[in-house]
């Protein structure tokens, strides 16, 4: 999804426009100077979005600029690896995300490790996929998903937004529990992927609710089951109501080079605890499908973690390879 810059600014600038919060004497000086958050995609998507979002209101609450510096490139990791070469001293920053943690399996070249080589500060969103069909499809409920497939095997043609993203591990997932094989379609990002999707020249999807709750709420796309909860969709079940064990969902967060010093770590932490709280944050996030989240260093480097094992086993079953 991408918005327009004038448009972000007017959101950034309404949204998230309260009152610096005063802080208490630091334990250390930090910042010092203006803080990089480095972001592996290009200016305008909800990453960028997020960056600018989370900077902002760290700039405001601990007195320094957080600039946000758009590298795009390799699915994100032409950012990662400035990041874990980048000196550990917390002034430069990077906005991680689920494609990081998938890249680690999909890509064989890196010359770092994301687990290993970074040190997790905060998550501060999440979002959940939708797999959702056309109105003419004929199944109505996961279940009749998965006995049409298998009653038509080869048939089906899952759409993604690219190869190797969010959008094409969590169909993979999917089929890996499910027991079925779907023909993969990738696009590039999901508007060219929910047109063929509405126009039946491919049968599933498994989409950001972001990109797809319009076209849901208009009644163009069925949606059948959610990949993890949320509210802007609370009548729709779960995947994992049917398939045990299904999660999956879009997240980011902030990391900092290994060996940042916990002082830091701890005072980003508890900045963006706070901030994640307000609910000017929490509307602004809302306003691009994601919901306003945060966590202890040692549980968001527990994700980080469980995601890269857990979608390296899909990437291996399902023998993706980058484009």
């Amino acid at each position: 999804m991408t918005l327009k810059r004038r448009q972000f600014l007017r959101l950034a600038a309404g949204a998230l426009a309260v009152p610096s919060v005063p802080e208490a004497a630091p334990a250390l000086d930090y910042p010092a100077r203006p803080v990089r958050i480095l972001v592996g995609y290009s200016a305008g998507g909800v990453s960028d979005i997020l960056a600018r979002l989370i900077g902002q209101r760290l700039s405001d609450r601990l007195g320094q600029p957080f600039v946000v510096e758009d590298r795009p490139g390799a699915a994100s990791n032409v950012a990662a690896d400035a990041l874990v070469h980048a000196t550990a001293d917390g002034y430069t920053l990077f906005l991680a995300g689920i494609s990081n943690a998938i890249n680690v399996a999909l890509y064989s070249n890196l010359d770092f490790d994301f687990v290993r080589d970074t040190a997790p500060i905060s998550l501060i969103s999440r979002s959940p996929l939708v797999m959702e069909v056309s109105p003419s499809f004929p199944a109505k409920t996961v279940p009749e998903f998965i006995a049409y497939a298998k009653a038509h095997p080869g048939t089906l043609a899952m759409a993604s937004a690219g190869t190797g993203g969010a959008t094409h591990v969590a169909g993979e997932l999917f089929q890996m529990l499910a027991g079925i094989k779907m023909l993969h379609v990738p696009y590039r990002g999901s508007p060219p992927a929910l047109a063929d999707l509405i126009a039946g020249r491919v049968q599933v999807m498994f989409d950001n609710v972001a990109s797809s709750i319009a076209l849901i709420r208009s009644g163009k796309l069925r949606p059948l089951a959610l990949s993890s909860h949320t509210d802007a969709l609370p009548a729709v079940p779960l995947i994992g109501d049917f398939l045990p064990g299904y999660e999956a969902y879009v997240w980011n967060g902030i990391v900092a080079p290994k060996n940042c010093p916990a002082e830091v770590i701890d005072k980003l932490n508890a900045a963006i605890a706070a901030i994640v709280a307000e609910p000017q944050f929490k509307a602004a996030l809302d306003h691009i499908g994601n919901t306003a989240v945060s966590d202890t260093p040692a549980k968001f480097g527990k994700l980080i973690a469980d995601d890269t094992a857990k979608w390296a086993k899909v990437v291996k079953f399902a023998g993706i390879k980058p484009e």
